[in-house]
């Protein structure tokens, strides 16, 4: 926070600073929502100085956050190739900053504080992530916060008296840190790109426009180019939409913008070539050539989705239409055979002996989880699309979360939580592919933080709704309406989770959402366990998994191994022939579905009995049936789960109600 010093030494500081040659002109650090717009402006004494030689560094001014962190570097950007414009300033942040900055950081980077940002001279890699603060080659710094008490360690490495607060007028979401004429600062509403007293030459913006940012092959694209004011002479310049994959073959159409003179506004069209490849979703992006002097950019680098219309389609069903049968297990014949004859905490071993065999199971980074859950969890019915759990609907590969903006987006849900595992960003986020691997075993409780038998692909909102509760009606049960495909999946990953790491476990009720290494409720989960499951999508998950971390969730091989565990059978001896896994052993059907007034059973010559529960696990019919015996309904529309038993086996499925 901003200190009063006596007038002489602020004098002599202000002096100092405003003699420098280039200076941190504004900073915003926290912006409303999602941190979007975050930024930090430099200015020169001369116009178009070029920055070559310069680098900006952010450093953490928190004393207590670790020997890795504290007091040291968490960011570093060289500033070669940046030129100030016609005022002197260069802007840097993130994309949706408006005007465009001349170069771009990742949403939510900047540290609220109490923390500082310093300019350099010397480049990148004298500055990795992890540097301790210094007044070597130090240019210009500045230390702030959002209403936090002062960094005095850094600050004295810095060899800084004042810290400002962006929280100064109580709306730091809203407000900035400006550098004023005297060399210190003020906050007040932001003023990117812009001289901060309001002077200066006054450029003509201009903004890219679309009428949607999703569109499929083949359809045709009208891009928007607007300026601020009209134009005082024809303005010309052209604009490019390759992105990765997405490049010149993809489309036609005029990438040259004329605004003729005393107009303001251009729109061209591109065309999307419909081709016959499986590309996948791509990104189009909109970006600006060289603009002429007098011009700047408004916004740039705009994504447009492009669909794929031609796509893999697998021939087994979603979890919401599950099918049973069609993908067999890839585990070796003799793969569990160790657990034959065994029970209770013997049987509970020798599956973790298998599952956490350190001189067999790889362990791979965060990073990797991306790539192993665009397979593993990929559309059966669209091979480009993964299949979000929770929200039992699918979205393009390509919307994976990747700033602060969640919405639309896919991210990794960690089933078993990292605050409640204890493993919270224990590996790294840059994938290094499955040839890359660490040995492992159950005491190595960081690996859980990349565990794929427990990460999922979900809606990025939905993911922060389920945060850390735990599962039931107690505490996280899906949103309201939702169909419960996913529930047996969930248990058998905390079983699994529960087996494979010593300091995890699940328990019964459900703990507080702080508590570290009990998840629950476990007899919710025992219920999920049968009431949804195990099906082709989860087989497929399962051996795809295995092929990456040589292990696999002997849960969904075995759903019944539970019971045995913690269920009805627990202390019975196992035999995997007891296994009652009905949709291989029974053949039965459950039809029509969906039903109105009633349903039937077929597949069976044989009588027995069948259970019909809702979604929260409360028995709504219990009969003994015959062959080809209409079973009548008087239960509300929804989704219910059918327990068929027939003598020793039994079958699960899922029955929708109109």
């Amino acid at each position: 926070m901003i200190k009063n010093y006596f007038l002489f030494l602020s004098l002599i500081c202000s002096f100092a600073t405003y003699s420098q040659v280039l200076v941190i002109n504004e900073i915003d650090s926290d912006t409303p929502s999602i941190d979007n717009m975050e930024f930090v402006e430099l200015k020169t004494q001369t116009p178009n100085f070029s920055l070559d030689g310069y680098v900006l560094v952010c450093f953490n001014g928190n004393p207590n956050s670790g020997s890795n962190t504290a007091l040291k570097s968490y960011f570093t950007m060289s500033l070669n190739g940046l030129t100030t414009d016609a005022n002197g300033l260069v802007l840097i942040g993130s994309n949706d900053v408006s005007p465009a900055p001349a170069r771009t950081f990742g949403d939510n980077l900047l540290q609220n504080g109490a923390d500082a940002i310093a300019i350099y001279t010397g480049s990148f890699e004298d500055f990795p992530d992890g540097t301790l603060a210094t007044t070597t080659n130090l240019i210009h710094a500045i230390a702030y916060d959002t209403d936090d008490a002062d960094a005095v360690e850094l600050m004295a490495l810095l060899n800084l008296t004042v810290q400002y607060n962006e929280a100064e007028n109580g709306q730091q979401a809203t407000q900035s840190i400006q550098r004023k004429n005297d060399g210190t600062y003020e906050t007040k509403f932001p003023t990117p790109g812009v001289p901060n007293d309001g002077s200066g030459i006054i450029f003509n913006g201009i903004t890219i426009s679309t009428v949607a940012v999703q569109y499929n092959e083949g359809d045709v694209i009208p891009i928007t180019f607007t300026t601020q004011t009209v134009t005082n002479a024809d303005l010309t310049f052209t604009f490019t939409l390759n992105n990765s994959s997405f490049n010149t073959n993809d489309f036609t159409g005029n990438t040259t913008v004329v605004i003729p003179q005393g107009q303001s506004t251009f729109t061209t069209t591109i065309s999307v070539i419909d081709d016959t490849e499986d590309e996948g979703d791509e990104v189009m992006k909109i970006k600006f050539g060289t603009l002429p002097q007098g011009y700047v950019r408004m916004n740039d680098n705009i994504r447009i989705e492009i669909i794929d219309n031609d796509y893999f389609v697998a021939p087994w069903g979603t979890p919401l239409n599950p099918t049973f049968g069609i993908v067999t297990s890839t585990a070796p014949s003799d793969y569990y055979s160790s657990l034959e004859g065994k029970s209770g905490a013997v049987l509970k071993q020798a599956i973790q002996d298998i599952i956490a065999n350190p001189a067999v199971v790889h362990a791979h980074n965060y990073g990797d989880v991306n790539t192993i859950l665009k397979t593993a969890d990929q559309n059966p019915l669209n091979g480009n699309e993964v299949w979000l759990m929770y929200k039992e609907i699918p979205r393009s590969k390509l919307l994976i979360q990747t700033t602060g903006n969640g919405v639309g987006k896919w991210n990794r849900e960690h089933i078993y939580p990292q605050s409640r595992g204890g493993f919270t960003n224990g590996t790294a986020d840059t994938p290094d592919g499955i040839n890359v691997w660490e040995a492992t075993s159950a005491d190595v409780l960081v690996h859980g933080h990349a565990d794929a038998h427990h990460l999922r692909a979900e809606d990025a909102t939905e993911n922060s709704t389920r945060n850390n509760k735990d599962f039931g009606l107690g505490d996280y049960n899906g949103f309201s309406g939702n169909q419960g495909s996913w529930k047996g999946d969930v248990a058998r990953a905390v079983f699994y989770m529960s087996v494979r790491y010593n300091a995890l476990d699940v328990v019964n009720g459900n703990p507080a959402d702080t508590t570290v290494g009990e998840l629950g409720d476990l007899a919710t989960l025992l219920t999920w366990n049968m009431q949804d499951p195990a099906d082709d999508f989860e087989m497929n998950r399962n051996n795809y998994i295995y092929t990456w971390q040589v292990n696999r969730n002997p849960f969904i091989d075995y759903p019944l191994l539970a019971d045995y565990i913690w269920g009805a059978n627990a202390g019975e001896t196992w035999y995997s022939n007891l296994s009652t896994s009905a949709n291989s052993d029974l053949k039965l059907m459950v039809y029509p579905n969906p039903a109105t007034n009633y349903f039937m059973i077929s597949g069976t010559n044989e009588s027995g009995a069948v259970e019909l529960s809702n979604i929260s696990g409360q028995i709504v019919l219990q009969k003994n049936f015959t062959t080809n015996e209409r079973i009548h309904l008087n239960v509300p529309a929804g989704v219910y789960f059918v327990k068929v038993q027939i003598g020793e086996q039994q079958i699960n499925k899922k029955l929708i109600v109109r």
